[in-house]
């Protein structure tokens, strides 16, 4: 899933919550939140009878330092260059799966809190 920023919500003294959005830098460059689909057959209500659906997840892994000064539990697993990108999609899983990874802990920054109103 292509992304050029996320956010995770600081909780505030008073319960409140912030947006802190992090980035690669204030430029917002691309990048790719792994993930896994697949299509399900099912029944999931029983007045529809038995379905298809597609189904998407994100992946996640323990937080770096960045991230988790604002969500300690997990941050998602972020691909960043090309080789990565293609590794996820079409490598076999022994190899792709090493990319659940926290990303380093400079490769992300703080580029904004509160609400984003710039599109990025």
């Amino acid at each position: 899933m292509p992304f050029t920023s996320f956010s995770e919500y600081r909780v505030e003294k008073d319960k409140s919550r912030t947006p802190v959005w992090f980035a690669r830098g204030e430029d917002c460059p691309l990048m790719f939140f792994a993930g896994i689909w697949t299509e399900w057959t099912s029944v999931r209500k029983v007045k529809e009878g038995e379905v298809t659906a597609e189904f998407y997840g994100f992946i996640t892994t323990e937080a770096n330092a960045t991230v988790g000064a604002i969500h300690p539990k997990a941050m998602p697993v972020i691909l960043t260059e090309p080789d990565e990108w293609e590794a996820w999609l079409a490598a076999p899983f022994d190899e792709a799966k090493v990319l659940q990874r926290p990303l380093p802990d400079d490769v992300l920054q703080v580029v904004a809190e509160g609400e984003r109103l710039d599109g990025g």
